[in-house]
Protein backbone atom coordinates (compact mmCIF):
# COMPACT_ATOMS: atom_id res chain seq x y z
CA UNK A 1 0.00 0.00 0.00
CA UNK A 2 1.36 3.38 -0.56
CA UNK A 3 1.87 6.34 1.43
CA UNK A 4 -0.37 9.71 1.83
CA UNK A 5 0.91 12.81 3.82
CA UNK A 6 -1.66 15.97 4.30
CA UNK A 7 -0.13 19.51 4.88
CA UNK A 8 -1.25 22.90 6.17
CA UNK A 9 0.42 25.65 7.51
CA UNK A 10 0.81 29.18 8.13
CA UNK A 11 3.71 30.03 6.07
CA UNK A 12 3.98 29.17 2.61
CA UNK A 13 7.48 28.66 2.93
CA UNK A 14 8.83 25.59 4.74
CA UNK A 15 6.97 22.41 3.44
CA UNK A 16 10.34 20.63 2.71
CA UNK A 17 11.61 22.13 6.78
CA UNK A 18 7.95 20.30 7.64
CA UNK A 19 8.84 16.99 5.86
CA UNK A 20 12.63 17.07 7.67
CA UNK A 21 11.49 17.88 11.22
CA UNK A 22 8.79 14.69 11.06
CA UNK A 23 11.17 12.35 8.89
CA UNK A 24 10.64 9.76 11.74
CA UNK A 25 7.12 9.63 11.00
CA UNK A 26 7.19 9.88 7.24
CA UNK A 27 10.23 7.86 6.29
CA UNK A 28 12.68 8.89 3.76
CA UNK A 29 10.82 9.47 0.14
CA UNK A 30 13.58 6.93 -1.27
CA UNK A 31 12.28 3.73 1.14
CA UNK A 32 8.97 4.16 0.12
CA UNK A 33 7.96 1.49 -2.44
CA UNK A 34 5.59 2.74 -4.85
CA UNK A 35 5.30 3.06 -8.79
CA UNK A 36 4.53 6.49 -8.58
CA UNK A 37 3.66 9.99 -6.58
CA UNK A 38 2.46 13.13 -6.70
CA UNK A 39 1.87 16.48 -5.11
CA UNK A 40 -1.31 18.87 -5.11
CA UNK A 41 -0.68 22.43 -3.64
CA UNK A 42 -2.19 25.66 -3.40
CA UNK A 43 -0.14 28.40 -4.82
CA UNK A 44 -2.07 31.87 -5.66
CA UNK A 45 -4.87 31.40 -5.83
CA UNK A 46 -4.75 28.23 -8.46
CA UNK A 47 -4.65 24.22 -7.86
CA UNK A 48 -1.44 22.56 -9.04
CA UNK A 49 -0.02 19.53 -8.95
CA UNK A 50 2.89 17.52 -10.35
CA UNK A 51 2.95 13.48 -10.64
CA UNK A 52 5.90 11.49 -11.72
CA UNK A 53 6.45 7.71 -12.30
CA UNK A 54 9.25 6.11 -9.78
CA UNK A 55 11.66 3.96 -12.30
CA UNK A 56 14.29 1.74 -10.25
CA UNK A 57 16.75 4.06 -10.02
CA UNK A 58 14.24 6.86 -8.28
CA UNK A 59 13.28 4.34 -6.31
CA UNK A 60 17.20 4.35 -4.26
CA UNK A 61 17.73 8.07 -5.17
CA UNK A 62 14.44 9.85 -4.51
CA UNK A 63 14.12 12.67 -1.76
CA UNK A 64 11.81 14.75 0.10
CA UNK A 65 13.47 18.10 -1.41
CA UNK A 66 13.14 16.85 -4.69
CA UNK A 67 9.01 15.92 -4.17
CA UNK A 68 8.29 18.84 -2.37
CA UNK A 69 11.52 21.24 -2.20
CA UNK A 70 9.98 23.55 -4.46
CA UNK A 71 6.61 23.90 -3.28
CA UNK A 72 5.48 26.98 -2.02
CA UNK A 73 2.64 26.56 -0.47
CA UNK A 74 0.53 26.39 3.14
CA UNK A 75 -1.59 23.60 1.99
CA UNK A 76 -0.25 20.20 0.05
CA UNK A 77 -1.34 16.75 -0.56
CA UNK A 78 1.20 14.52 -1.32
CA UNK A 79 0.43 10.94 -2.64
CA UNK A 80 2.95 7.70 -2.98
CA UNK A 81 1.01 5.19 -4.91
CA UNK A 82 1.28 1.14 -5.37
CA UNK A 83 -1.01 0.42 -7.90
CA UNK A 84 -4.25 -1.69 -7.53
CA UNK A 85 -6.73 -0.80 -9.45
CA UNK A 86 -5.80 0.99 -12.83
CA UNK A 87 -2.22 1.29 -14.61
CA UNK A 88 0.40 3.70 -14.45
CA UNK A 89 -0.49 6.55 -16.26
CA UNK A 90 -0.24 10.17 -15.04
CA UNK A 91 -3.96 9.71 -15.07
CA UNK A 92 -4.18 7.44 -12.27
CA UNK A 93 -1.84 9.01 -9.75
CA UNK A 94 -3.13 10.68 -7.38
CA UNK A 95 -3.94 13.39 -6.17
CA UNK A 96 -6.65 14.29 -8.11
CA UNK A 97 -8.47 17.80 -8.69
CA UNK A 98 -12.02 18.90 -9.22
CA UNK A 99 -11.92 22.68 -9.23
CA UNK A 100 -10.59 23.47 -5.97
CA UNK A 101 -11.21 20.02 -4.80
CA UNK A 102 -7.64 17.78 -3.79
CA UNK A 103 -8.26 14.29 -3.00
CA UNK A 104 -5.75 11.09 -2.32
CA UNK A 105 -6.71 7.94 -1.23
CA UNK A 106 -4.86 4.76 0.17
CA UNK A 107 -6.87 1.62 -0.08
CA UNK A 108 -9.21 -0.46 -2.28
CA UNK A 109 -12.95 -0.49 -3.46
CA UNK A 110 -13.24 -4.55 -3.89
CA UNK A 111 -14.69 -6.18 -7.06
CA UNK A 112 -14.79 -2.35 -8.14
CA UNK A 113 -15.15 -3.09 -11.81
CA UNK A 114 -19.01 -4.84 -10.64
CA UNK A 115 -19.97 -1.92 -9.07
CA UNK A 116 -18.44 1.25 -11.88
CA UNK A 117 -21.44 1.95 -13.22
CA UNK A 118 -23.76 2.08 -10.30
CA UNK A 119 -21.28 4.74 -8.61
CA UNK A 120 -21.73 6.43 -12.41
CA UNK A 121 -25.20 6.93 -12.53
CA UNK A 122 -26.09 9.02 -10.06
CA UNK A 123 -23.67 11.93 -10.73
CA UNK A 124 -24.39 14.66 -12.70
CA UNK A 125 -22.31 14.96 -16.07
CA UNK A 126 -20.26 16.79 -15.74
CA UNK A 127 -18.98 15.13 -13.14
CA UNK A 128 -18.81 12.20 -14.70
CA UNK A 129 -16.98 13.89 -17.53
CA UNK A 130 -14.12 15.47 -15.57
CA UNK A 131 -13.02 11.57 -14.53
CA UNK A 132 -10.03 10.85 -16.44
CA UNK A 133 -8.66 7.97 -15.59
CA UNK A 134 -9.41 4.27 -14.92
CA UNK A 135 -9.12 4.11 -10.78
CA UNK A 136 -11.62 3.17 -7.94
CA UNK A 137 -10.07 6.20 -6.10
CA UNK A 138 -10.91 8.95 -8.35
CA UNK A 139 -14.75 7.50 -8.91
CA UNK A 140 -15.19 7.72 -5.29
CA UNK A 141 -13.91 11.37 -5.28
CA UNK A 142 -16.70 12.24 -7.89
CA UNK A 143 -19.59 10.26 -5.64
CA UNK A 144 -18.37 12.67 -2.68
CA UNK A 145 -18.35 15.78 -5.62
CA UNK A 146 -21.28 14.95 -6.43
CA UNK A 147 -22.86 14.99 -2.32
CA UNK A 148 -21.59 18.17 -2.53
CA UNK A 149 -22.96 19.18 -5.46
CA UNK A 150 -26.62 17.97 -4.75
CA UNK A 151 -25.91 20.64 -1.26
CA UNK A 152 -25.63 23.33 -3.90
CA UNK A 153 -22.34 23.58 -2.12
CA UNK A 154 -19.52 22.27 -4.89
CA UNK A 155 -17.94 25.82 -5.01
CA UNK A 156 -18.29 27.41 -1.76
CA UNK A 157 -14.57 28.20 -0.15
CA UNK A 158 -16.25 28.57 3.29
CA UNK A 159 -18.23 25.35 3.01
CA UNK A 160 -19.35 24.46 6.64
CA UNK A 161 -17.55 20.90 8.14
CA UNK A 162 -20.90 19.64 8.70
CA UNK A 163 -21.57 19.34 5.18
CA UNK A 164 -18.25 18.01 4.02
CA UNK A 165 -18.37 15.24 6.58
CA UNK A 166 -22.67 14.56 5.87
CA UNK A 167 -20.95 14.10 2.16
CA UNK A 168 -18.07 11.99 3.23
CA UNK A 169 -20.45 9.56 5.36
CA UNK A 170 -23.02 9.33 2.13
CA UNK A 171 -20.22 8.35 0.17
CA UNK A 172 -18.52 5.58 2.38
CA UNK A 173 -22.14 4.65 2.94
CA UNK A 174 -22.68 4.73 -0.88
CA UNK A 175 -19.72 2.35 -1.50
CA UNK A 176 -20.05 -0.08 1.18
CA UNK A 177 -23.98 -0.82 0.15
CA UNK A 178 -22.56 -1.43 -3.40
CA UNK A 179 -19.50 -3.43 -2.76
CA UNK A 180 -21.84 -5.44 -0.38
CA UNK A 181 -24.60 -6.30 -2.82
CA UNK A 182 -21.92 -8.20 -4.93
CA UNK A 183 -20.26 -10.23 -1.54
CA UNK A 184 -17.16 -7.92 -1.86
CA UNK A 185 -14.74 -7.56 0.83
CA UNK A 186 -15.60 -4.04 2.64
CA UNK A 187 -13.48 -1.31 1.03
CA UNK A 188 -10.76 0.53 2.75
CA UNK A 189 -11.10 3.80 2.05
CA UNK A 190 -8.32 6.14 3.87
CA UNK A 191 -7.98 9.06 2.01
CA UNK A 192 -7.18 13.47 2.06
CA UNK A 193 -9.57 15.83 1.55
CA UNK A 194 -9.51 19.58 0.78
CA UNK A 195 -10.21 22.80 -0.82
CA UNK A 196 -7.19 24.67 0.65
CA UNK A 197 -9.11 26.13 3.31
CA UNK A 198 -10.40 23.04 4.90
CA UNK A 199 -8.64 19.74 5.39
CA UNK A 200 -10.14 16.00 6.02
CA UNK A 201 -8.45 12.65 6.61
CA UNK A 202 -10.30 9.81 6.75
CA UNK A 203 -9.29 6.46 8.65
CA UNK A 204 -10.85 3.19 7.23
CA UNK A 205 -8.94 0.61 7.06
CA UNK A 206 -4.82 1.38 7.83
CA UNK A 207 -3.25 2.92 10.23
CA UNK A 208 -3.20 7.62 10.20
CA UNK A 209 -1.54 9.65 12.08
CA UNK A 210 -1.32 13.44 12.65
CA UNK A 211 0.60 15.93 14.78
CA UNK A 212 0.36 19.47 15.54
CA UNK A 213 3.14 21.64 15.62
CA UNK A 214 4.69 25.05 16.59
CA UNK A 215 8.47 26.08 15.86
CA UNK A 216 9.76 29.20 16.78
CA UNK A 217 12.06 30.41 14.39
CA UNK A 218 15.80 32.17 14.51
CA UNK A 219 14.17 35.38 15.23
CA UNK A 220 12.36 33.95 18.28
CA UNK A 221 9.55 36.78 17.26
CA UNK A 222 5.76 35.81 17.17
CA UNK A 223 5.52 36.56 13.55
CA UNK A 224 8.40 33.92 13.17
CA UNK A 225 6.67 31.08 14.10
CA UNK A 226 5.96 28.15 12.07
CA UNK A 227 2.53 26.51 12.81
CA UNK A 228 1.59 23.46 10.91
CA UNK A 229 -0.65 20.19 11.16
CA UNK A 230 0.84 17.38 8.99
CA UNK A 231 -1.41 13.88 9.01
CA UNK A 232 0.47 10.28 7.39
CA UNK A 233 -0.49 6.86 6.78
CA UNK A 234 1.05 3.91 6.19
CA UNK A 235 4.32 5.62 7.36
CA UNK A 236 6.76 4.13 9.48
CA UNK A 237 5.62 3.67 13.23
CA UNK A 238 4.87 7.29 14.54
CA UNK A 239 6.77 8.69 17.06
CA UNK A 240 5.27 8.95 20.73
CA UNK A 241 4.09 13.36 19.79
CA UNK A 242 2.12 11.74 16.68
CA UNK A 243 -1.65 10.95 17.31
CA UNK A 244 -3.38 8.34 16.07
CA UNK A 245 -7.21 8.40 14.24
CA UNK A 246 -9.25 5.58 15.64
CA UNK A 247 -10.85 3.37 12.77
CA UNK A 248 -13.85 5.24 11.36
CA UNK A 249 -12.91 8.46 12.39
CA UNK A 250 -11.84 12.02 10.41
CA UNK A 251 -9.60 14.66 11.39
CA UNK A 252 -11.09 18.11 10.31
CA UNK A 253 -7.78 20.93 10.04
CA UNK A 254 -9.28 24.34 9.88
CA UNK A 255 -7.79 27.26 8.35
CA UNK A 256 -6.64 28.51 11.74
CA UNK A 257 -4.89 24.95 11.87
CA UNK A 258 -7.61 23.47 14.71
CA UNK A 259 -8.19 20.46 14.37
CA UNK A 260 -11.06 17.69 15.82
CA UNK A 261 -11.59 14.60 15.47
CA UNK A 262 -14.97 13.44 14.19
CA UNK A 263 -16.56 9.90 14.10
CA UNK A 264 -17.93 8.68 11.03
Amino acid sequence: MGRLIGYMANRTDRLADALTEERVAVGPASDIDADAWGIGFYQGGEVLHKKRPRSDRDRESLSWSEVAGNVRSDCAVIHFRTATVGDYRSENTHPFRMRQWLFAHNGTVSGFDAVREAMLEPMPDFLQRNIRGTTDSEHVFHALLSFLHDRGQLDNPDIDSKIVLGAIRSTIALVDRLVSEIGAPPATLGFVLTNGRQMYAVRRGGPMHFVERDLLGEARSPASTFRYVMVASNGPEAPPDWRALKEGQALVIGRDLSTSMVDL
